[in-house]
């Protein structure tokens, strides 16, 4: 854009430095440019003036036409309010202002015509608008009218008089200095293959919109613009990369998956995992690095596809790894696998931060070797002491739990790029996993095990307790393990962690007959750990937890999840914990322990779950609700561009359109050579495109 886009704000008229300093601070607007793409987020339709008779209850907005006819004041200190009457001739409204009366007072004056638009309450028995706009009522042509557009705002910029109404000001100075000069940011091909508004005419009407239908247009142009670039910007790199990182060919099938297949198998495979499998070995077999995302619910068999994809690697004589999050998680994969491949000639080991030293050094005097073919651990992976000989695949498991930088530190570790496999047992919306997760290809493990029974989720209300402790007994009885999960939330960490003391000891009165063990992120690794493993063996019937357990032990024995003031969990993370059961051939049970009083949408949280084992539907809903900045695990991915408009939830269908563009405009010119991928280049490198690496941050 031409250099009067990049003007300092504090030169536009209404601005000034201080003005300037609130918002840059506030809202990151630094620029001509920067204020023209902070779009409002609604619109009020003033086009009609109505008469006060005519004022009720259901009203969101009004606006009227009249005169105040006297100001007075009412209440003393913090209950101070000024009220002003005003009438129209069918009726009287008070107009109450509770700070600034010296302002209103100077500023409005009695018996002259005015406009007034604002929020009707009910106060009594009797109407009035508090805080209303007032603008002078001069003739029906220079009245306010038609859609308003209204700017999100902190209290910080409203105490320096930056209230919506007066962006819209700085808003409509900031248009007439520079519409003119405003370049297009699409080619005309695009414009004309997606039916898109100009940019001159969606920028005047997104901002001060002629008609519902003009800014229709406009809000679709804005978003498509927004959501291709995105994507543009994915495929393009998911192209560079395809084109010149070679990766390793695994052509054969040989005696290691071949005697695991026939002789360790533990059940038949699903025929989700049988498709996952051909899917993958076809990635492995092209010469190209494989950078795929395998995501599964809770036990749908990841870690047995992990693992036969690992045997693949070995048949073609190069080297394993898989990462995990934790200690733990990392230490039931050791297990997992060294059990699978029980008389299999497969040397495995193990990794942590708790591997002794000289264990450490055998193991990494194996890798350079070749001796040991598959390693499995935590961050302890990534240390610039591990060296393989030759490592052709990298399994990360819960991968957001990793910084970009950790993992990008396992495709360095051989000369090549290893084949990644990232697992996730958090269900990703189709909308989020092709925007957060767009360089990879997808695959979707939606069959569970044969034997597998669906658990039982029950909400119970916290005063029922009698009934509750009943039937976690009765599951105590017939030999199985209960969890109970407390909330841990930073802000009231402390009055969390007592919540779970009081709730260890009141758990412990109640069962006096059976160990009860307690894990939360507080304690010390090893202590946790201890406490874990008690619970593993079955030395402890009751685990009493914060979210810790969320991802990581495995223990078919356990039947029951408790959580307790389960209103105060996301979809997500209600749906990771229930997974915590369910892993063995008994029915499972979770049950959703609440206070009565609820929100509608903690309501509908819980109904979600109670109705639903889906893991893609409960993420989908979860989207709804939270968007997609709360949904568990895309903070740490670190969604790396800020949405201005486009939505990721309601806007799926522009986002797949978006795609499907920007992949026909790679089809016809791959090097992004012509003309009109000149401006799309230009437009890339000034959203700042290339500054990230997509293959990294997936």
């Amino acid at each position: 854009m031409t250099d009067s886009f990049q003007t300092d704000i504090k030169y536009l008229a209404g601005v000034g430095p201080k003005k300037a300093e609130i918002l840059n601070k506030e809202i990151n607007v630094f620029s001509v440019e920067d204020l023209l793409y902070y779009f409002p987020y609604k619109y009020i339709d003033r086009s009609r003036i109505y008469f006060i008779h005519e004022i009720d209850g259901n009203m969101p907005y009004i606006q009227i036409r009249g005169r105040i006819t006297a100001f007075e004041t009412f209440g003393e200190g913090r209950k101070k309010r000024l009220v002003a009457h005003f009438t129209d001739g069918t009726g009287f409204i008070d107009l109450v202002w509770f700070q600034g009366a010296k302002f209103i007072t100077d500023k409005y004056k009695v018996n002259l015509p005015y406009i007034v638009f604002g929020k009707p309450t009910l106060f009594g028995d009797k109407f009035n608008i508090p805080h209303p706009d007032i603008d002078p009522y001069i003739s029906e042509e220079q009245r306010p009218t038609g859609l308003m557009p209204y700017y999100n705002t902190t209290e910080k910029m409203k105490n320096h008089y930056l209230n919506s109404k007066a962006i819209q000001k700085i808003m409509a100075a900031a248009f007439s200095s520079v519409v003119r000069s405003l370049p297009e940011t699409l080619p005309d091909s695009i414009i004309n293959e997606a039916r898109l508004m100009g940019l001159k005419s969606a920028m005047r009407n997104i901002h001060f919109p002629e008609s519902t239908t003009l800014l229709r247009e406009a809000q679709y142009r804005l978003k498509f613009e927004e959501l291709f670039y995105i994507q543009l910007n994915i495929l393009r790199y998911t192209a560079d990369r395809k084109s010149k990182l070679k990766g390793f060919v695994f052509s054969k099938v040989g005696d290691y998956l071949n005697r695991f297949y026939d002789e360790n198998l533990p059940f038949p495979l699903t025929n989700a995992q049988k498709r996952i499998i051909k899917e993958i070995r076809q990635d492995m077999a092209t010469g190209e690095q494989m950078n795929r995302l395998l995501q599964g619910d809770v036990g749908s068999g990841k870690t047995l596809v992990a693992l036969m994809l690992m045997l693949i690697a070995l048949d073609n004589n190069f080297q394993a790894a898989l990462m995990a999050p934790t200690e733990i998680l990392a230490t039931q994969h050791y297990q997992t696998i060294t059990e699978a491949l029980a008389g299999l000639d497969v040397n495995v080991e193990l990794l942590t931060g708790s591997t002794k030293k000289s264990d450490r050094e055998r193991i990494h005097n194996a890798l350079l070797t070749g001796d040991l073919q598959i390693l499995i651990g935590t961050h302890a992976l990534i240390e610039d002491t591990v060296q393989f000989s030759n490592l052709g695949l990298v399994v990360i498991d819960e991968q957001h739990r990793f910084g970009v930088a950790q993992r990008a530190k396992l495709w360095s570790k051989n000369v090549n790029p290893p084949h990644i496999l990232v697992m996730t047992a958090t269900p990703i919306p189709r909308t989020l996993a092709m925007t957060i997760y767009g360089d990879l290809d997808v695959s979707v493990i939606d069959e569970l095990p044969p034997g597998r029974k669906p658990i039982q989720t029950i909400h119970q209300y916290d005063k029922k307790r009698g009934a509750l402790y009943e039937s976690i007994r009765r599951q105590l009885q017939e030999g199985r393990q209960v969890y109970i999960v407390y909330p841990l939330i930073e802000e009231s960490e402390k009055l969390d962690l007592k919540n779970l003391e009081e709730g260890f000891e009141h758990i412990k009165e109640i069962f006096p007959e059976y160990t009860v063990c307690k894990v939360h992120g507080k304690m010390k690794p090893k202590e946790k750990d201890a406490e874990m493993q008690r619970f593993v063996t079955n030395e402890a019937q009751i685990m009493v937890a914060t979210t810790v357990i969320e991802v990581g032990v495995n223990v078919p024995n356990a039947s029951v999840m408790v959580i307790e003031s389960a209103q105060r969990f996301g979809l997500s993370q209600l749906h990771q914990l229930r997974g915590r059961v369910g892993r063995g051939a008994d029915q499972s049970y979770c049950i959703l322990v609440t206070p009565y009083e609820l929100s509608a949408d903690t309501r509908k949280r819980i109904d979600i779950m109670v109705e639903s084992n889906d893991g893609f539907e409960i993420a989908e809903a979860d989207l709804k609700l939270r968007g997609p900045g709360d949904l568990e695990g895309t903070q740490q991915s670190g969604i790396p561009f800020n949405l201005r408009i486009a939505n990721l939830v309601r806007d799926g269908e522009i986002l797949q359109y978006a795609r499907e563009i920007a992949q026909k405009v790679l089809d016809e010119d791959p090097q992004m050579e012509k003309p009109d991928s000149l401006l799309l280049k230009r437009q890339l490198r000034k959203l700042g495109g290339n500054k990230y690496n997509w293959g990294l941050i997936s």
